[in-house]
């Protein structure tokens, strides 16, 4: 028979269950009680649940959506062996309404950031990082007189929904700014929201819907480069086409090239599929950002190991530029 031991180190007392294993060290005690000294929601008295421990049983209900609070006590304590008494679904309920949404908020803006080093594969383009905007318009809340006068109701029935927006490092895929709201406003207005994370080391990959003017303009004015798809409805001037096949225009007042691409990818199974691709670029260098390395840039933008091989060395993956004579 083997027998394995293992040394747990948590806090003492009734602080012992905000222990997360392997996430404490990125959210340390200190830096819990901390914020929560800064948001002035430290217990006005000394609690079986104190707030820093709601802290960290709010960080678990995320990490486990799909259980009760029960079951996410149980997964956030069972580090402890089991000498921690189990508080009442009530008893939670309670912390986490005590602890409130500022501490939670506070400590976001404190640990969300780009995480790639200068040579994490995958994450930059030439000098740039890449980031991406990234949303979904499917997160449903509980239907209540509160949120229903809040996020409306939603327009085929069921729960009201939240929109949410991110700003996301690409290749590692950490949240580097989120906001969230009534699905009304729309994308672009609350990609708007995030325009300050941006930094000219940056290269903005967005998908169709975040083509206006307007916000092209506003994502220029950061000094952060622009790689993103537009609809094909539009029709750009060509003021000089180029050798690459792209050509350059101006769109919101913004210089821009444009490229035409189709797309062909092939699966392991030997199906694919064809696509075509419009994108817009504030890399004006042809001849240093060629088209082709662009459209695979846009075409791989999620991918956390993007290839550094050159195209004709993917027999899988065809890129055609289209002419644009």
């Amino acid at each position: 028979m083997t027998a394995i031991t293992r040394t747990v180190t948590v806090a003492a007392g009734r602080f012992a269950a905000g222990h997360l294993g392997g996430l404490t060290p990125f959210l340390p005690f200190e830096l819990v009680d901390a914020i929560l000294e800064e948001t002035r929601a430290v217990q006005h008295r000394l609690r079986d649940l104190p707030s820093r421990v709601g802290v960290y049983f709010l960080v678990a209900m995320c990490l486990f959506p799909e259980v009760g609070y029960r079951l996410v006590w149980d997964k956030l304590t069972s580090g402890t062996g089991g000498v921690l008494p189990a508080p009442s679904a009530k008893g939670l309920r309670d912390l986490r309404r005590r602890v409130g949404c500022a501490p939670m908020k506070a400590l976001f803006e404190v640990v969300a950031g780009a995480l790639a080093q200068p040579r994490t594969p995958g994450v930059r383009f030439g000098p740039y990082r890449t980031v991406s905007f990234d949303g979904c318009s499917s997160i449903k809340t509980p239907d209540s007189e509160r949120n229903r006068g809040w996020l409306g109701r939603c327009p085929h029935g069921g729960c009201p929904q939240i929109e949410l927006m991110t700003l996301i490092e690409t290749g590692t895929r950490a949240v580097i700014g989120a906001v969230f709201g009534p699905t009304r406003e729309g994308e672009t207005s609350y990609a708007t929201r995030l325009l300050h994370h941006l930094s000219p080391e940056m290269l903005v990959l967005w998908d169709r819907g975040f083509d206006g003017n307007d916000f092209l303009a506003a994502v220029h004015a950061t000094g952060a480069r622009v790689v993103g798809r537009i609809s094909r409805r539009r029709r750009p001037p060509v003021l000089e086409p180029l050798a690459d096949s792209s050509y350059l225009s101006v769109i919101g007042g913004v210089a821009v090239r444009i490229i035409e691409a189709q797309v062909r990818v092939v699966c392991t199974d030997g199906s694919g599929f064809d696509g075509s691709y419009r994108l817009v670029t504030t890399l004006l260098d042809a001849q240093r950002y060629p088209a082709d390395s662009l459209v695979r840039l846009y075409h791989e933008r999620w991918g956390a190991t993007r290839s550094r091989t050159r195209l004709s060395e993917l027999p899988d993956r065809r890129i055609d530029l289209m002419s644009t004579a």
